[in-house]
């Protein structure tokens, strides 16, 4: 059974540029219809089949993601 997991972005600096979800293999992350201040689109988790393989976070080029698993 693959582990659970969750991410937390950090919604005012995220680009919404789209890499975390293109990486994404369990197709968790999505956009946020409201945007930031920034005027971009933020990513967050859209459903809860986060895997917690971290690779979104590695993928950001701005470091603003961070996962958690869930613990045991």
């Amino acid at each position: 059974m693959a582990a659970k997991g969750f991410i937390v972005v950090d919604e005012q600096n995220c680009k919404g540029c789209g890499l975390c979800a293109t990486v994404c293999p369990t197709k968790t992350i999505g956009y946020a219809e409201e945007t930031n201040g920034k005027g971009y689109h933020f990513a967050k988790m859209v459903n809860d089949s986060c895997i917690a393989c971290q690779s979104c976070a590695l993928v950001c080029p701005d470091s603003i993601i961070t996962v958690y698993k869930a613990k045991k």
